[in-house]
């Protein structure tokens, strides 16, 4: 497990327990031992489950998860995803950690999913934006690859994109353009957002890698697709919908960003149930 996802985990626990856990504490000896189970209250693809297995063991190393269902695999309503064993005061301060953490990434994954199928006919991928909760991206994006999407960049550290502020601060697509290049020390790909077919059009002759399709109408992206051509990378962003994406994918972009996959996901319904003690 990577070092940034034990910190979040840790952080998590922390913020949750506090100074201790005072229901667990009274009513559960800390010798008890016994057995809960991970059950789906509806459908949804599984992501996390590593995460899920590794909350409980930042918190006791001797509880034991048996992970009946595995990452981007589908569970159904009722399913036991995993087995839990160990320490019942344990399970118990880490349940609620465990399940919003887990509950969020299937959540995520089962929306990228829905998005994948939506244009499976097509070309086009779907990416992930940097709308993300803060603090918990890598998790975010690892769900999302989970779910069969892909990533867009990471962070404003590892990849370009001259957004129409940036635009706007330096004097155009051009000048920005222009900065971008004169900064660069090796080579990356500078993507540009543009709203409107003339952008389009001053963006191209920029040489870019990669050009955003911003908010614009179905037809006027497939004129963009026409006009360019296969001489840049054409993203489609903004209002994007499981309504409409389908015919967003038809214009032969080659990829549909989705702000929705992490912005406002619905998280999964998982429960968390003793059953032996």
């Amino acid at each position: 497990m990577k070092p940034e996802i034990i910190r979040i985990i840790k952080n998590a626990l922390a913020e949750d327990i506090g100074t201790g856990d005072i229901t667990t504490g009274a009513t559960v000896r800390a010798t008890k031992k016994g057995r809960a189970l991970a059950i789906a209250k509806d459908d949804f693809i599984v992501a996390g489950i590593d995460v899920f297995e590794a909350t409980f063991k930042v918190l006791d190393k001797n509880i034991r998860i048996k992970k009946l269902i595995r990452d981007a695999c589908p569970a159904k309503k009722g399913a036991v995803i995993a087995e839990i064993s160990g320490s019942l005061s344990g399970i118990l301060k880490a349940e609620r950690v465990s399940l919003n953490l887990f509950q969020r990434m299937c959540g995520i994954a089962t929306l990228t999913a829905k998005y994948v199928e939506a244009v499976s006919n097509s070309r086009a991928k779907i990416l992930d934006t940097r709308k993300t909760v803060p603090g918990l991206r890598i998790l975010d994006k690892m769900a999302v690859r989970l779910g069969g999407g892909c990533n867009h960049r990471i962070g404003l550290y590892d990849g370009i994109l001259i957004k129409d502020n940036h635009i706007e601060a330096a004097g155009g697509i051009t000048a920005a353009v222009k900065a971008q290049r004169k900064s660069l020390s090796g080579k990356m790909n500078i993507e540009v957002e543009t709203t409107t077919l003339k952008e389009v059009k001053e963006a191209l002759s920029c040489g870019v890698d990669t050009i955003m399709l911003d908010n614009m109408s179905v037809p006027a992206m497939k004129k963009a697709v026409e006009y360019v051509a296969g001489r840049a990378l054409l993203e489609a962003s903004g209002n994007v919908s499981l309504r409409n994406v389908a015919a967003i994918a038809a214009t032969g972009v080659d990829f549909i960003s989705v702000g929705e996959l992490t912005h406002s996901v619905r998280a999964a319904d998982i429960s968390l149930k003793i059953r032996s003690c």
